[in-house]
């Protein structure tokens, strides 16, 4: 299958709130459980369900803050979309995936006024290297699941060592089948892949690490279809770490993510 997710249904209510209706493939598979979904391609649906909502030329989204709030489930699903503090400038949307009768994740988005700021503008985040003329890493290939199988053949290496490191990737698939998939939509549906990366463990692993939410700040909209992810992951001795990365498309840079961690030893059979 060419895609993730099937549309089953999309609804536009009567106070302008969208319900749509999907049907996860096995692409969305995710890498601790055969049963749940990968959290990239779930957000990747999210944001197409945000490009859809009251779509407006002069407004852009700057952020997207994501909570898991259990096992997002290799299941139907449905997102709804909100918007709950409405404004001319800045504006506050909410997604709320649900399947099984549960929520699974509540993503909350600044849309924001977009103007020209070209004579201020300036960035510390440095680019990285083409992805054209790099070699393919293979160590994606510890990990499980559809949805790593759809990009394991697509990553390239910068740069890498445990904890630390550069790649760029990309996918062959629709996010949604019949519908286009904007620059937008592929790129923050692999953003979850960092925490896979620069893992500090050597395989196999004596610890899980899954991240609890997913952050994503950007300072423009990426374009293209590879993502370029400069990443750090860090644990504490507490049983909690962290995942951040620099985002980038073949432009440069355009934002950060992050992503806690809860760590913790890997159950035994």
């Amino acid at each position: 299958m060419g895609f993730y997710y099937e549309l089953l249904h999309r609804d536009i209510e009567a106070d302008g709130t969208h319900v749509a209706q999907y049907r996860p493939t096995i692409n969305t598979q995710g890498a601790w459980n055969d049963n749940e979904q990968h959290m990239a391609p779930a957000t990747g649906v999210i944001c197409a369900e945000l490009e859809k909502f009251r779509p407006k030329d002069h407004m852009q989204i700057a952020r997207i803050s994501l909570d898991i709030l259990g096992m997002i489930y290799l299941d139907d699903f449905q997102i709804t979309t909100r918007c709950i503090r409405p404004g001319k400038t800045i504006e506050l949307i909410e997604s709320v995936f649900e399947a099984k009768g549960r929520t699974c994740i509540v993503a909350r988005t600044w849309r924001m006024i977009t103007e020209d700021t070209s004579e201020v503008a300036g960035l510390e985040d440095k680019p990285m290297p083409s992805p054209e003329t790099l070699p393919n890493w293979k160590g994606m290939s510890v990990w499980d699941g559809g949805y790593i199988r759809s990009v394991a053949k697509n990553i390239k290496e910068v740069e890498r060592r445990p904890g630390k490191g550069k790649v760029w990737l990309t996918n062959d698939l629709e996010m949604i089948e019949g519908e286009p998939t904007t620059s937008f939509v592929k790129l923050m549906g692999m953003v979850d892949t960092m925490n896979g990366v620069v893992v500090r463990q050597e395989n196999p692993f004596t610890h899980m690490f899954p991240n609890v939410d997913l952050q994503i700040h950007l300072y423009r909209l990426p374009t293209g279809k590879y993502l370029g992810l400069e990443v750090e992951q860090q644990y504490g001795k507490d049983g909690i770490g962290l995942t951040s990365a620099v985002l980038h498309d073949k432009e440069g840079p355009f934002g950060h993510a992050a992503q806690i961690l809860t760590v913790r030893k890997m159950p035994t059979n």
